[in-house]
């Protein structure tokens, strides 16, 4: 954990910023997160474990790119040295280009058409690129030590791999992705009209649909999302069929995805970006909720 004085000190000698004001942040599970003011610029600084550093910097090459394709997306400031992330020792630490707007909330048509076709703006402007950091497709181990910690966990689990294995993920059409899509990651900037993509923390290569289902379910699922899908779908980068067969069984493992990050977190006590333990123990039960209604 990286305490302020580290930070402002960081700040001065690898980005030559003095005199700036960092106030905490901290809008992720897995990151420390500082706005950085100096007079009216504004940057954010993004602190992670050490042994993060190789995946935060896949996700920075990701920011890149989006921002050269004109889609916001808090692109890396360079260190002194050139550097995106600059290793300090007990973290690996990037300062961020500060994304205008405001976040959406993904609860009205509107805002989720806007959701929609932004997330297909950033599949299509990612066609083709690669990230030598990107982690494949999927990561959940059904076999995790820590699915213990419920007795439905295991089962629920396997049953979503299982569904999944069905669909035939192999044949899906593969991307980068985001990976966490939540409403509060599209900013929109009224003065311009541009929606901005955040929270690049990772590079990870696999289904396009895993995007979707995650956009869908923090819209509330299936039957709350038809316009995000619509408008998703409306930008031609995945078939009807494809969003037909594979969306269902999609959010059901992502579905299974919290579950198993929440059982994670649980078990070692991780209460990085949370208010306490309470905030794990919901995410765990909204996974539940779903997983075994």
């Amino acid at each position: 954990m990286l305490t302020e004085p580290v930070l402002l000190s960081c700040l001065s000698r690898y980005w030559g910023l003095g005199n700036v004001e960092a106030t905490v942040h901290d809008g992720g599970m897995g990151s420390q997160t500082w706005f950085v003011d100096l007079g009216e610029r504004r940057w954010v600084a993004k602190a992670v474990a050490p042994g993060d550093g190789r995946q935060l910097a896949g996700g920075l090459a990701i920011a890149a790119r989006l921002d050269q394709a004109g889609i916001p997306a808090g692109a890396a400031v360079p260190a002194a040295g050139g550097q995106l992330a600059v290793d300090v020792g007990d973290a690996w630490l990037a300062l961020l280009t500060w994304v205008p707007g405001h976040a959406l909330t993904g609860q009205d048509g509107a805002e989720q058409d806007l959701i929609g076709r932004t997330l297909a703006e950033v599949h299509r402007a990612l066609v083709s690129y690669q990230v030598a950091q990107a982690q494949r497709f999927h990561w959940v181990d059904p076999t995790a030590d820590y699915l213990t910690l419920r007795p439905w966990l295991r089962p629920a689990i396997s049953a979503a791999l299982d569904a999944l294995a069905a669909a035939r993920p192999d044949a899906m059409t593969w991307g980068l992705l985001h990976a966490d899509p939540s409403p509060e990651a599209f900013r929109l900037d009224p003065a311009t009209g541009r929606c901005g993509v955040i929270d690049w923390s990772y590079a990870l290569y696999g289904p396009l649909l895993y995007d979707l289902a995650s956009a869908v379910m923090y819209a509330g699922g299936l039957d709350r999302a038809q316009a995000l899908v619509r408008s998703y779908q409306g930008e031609g980068i995945l078939t009807a069929t494809e969003v037909e067969h594979g969306l269902a069984p999609m959010l059901r493992f992502r579905w299974a995805v919290q579950a198993n990050y929440f059982a994670w977190r649980i078990a070692g006590n991780n209460l990085t970006g949370i208010s306490g333990p309470q905030d794990n123990e919901k995410g765990l039960e909204d996974a539940r909720r779903f997983l075994t209604c």
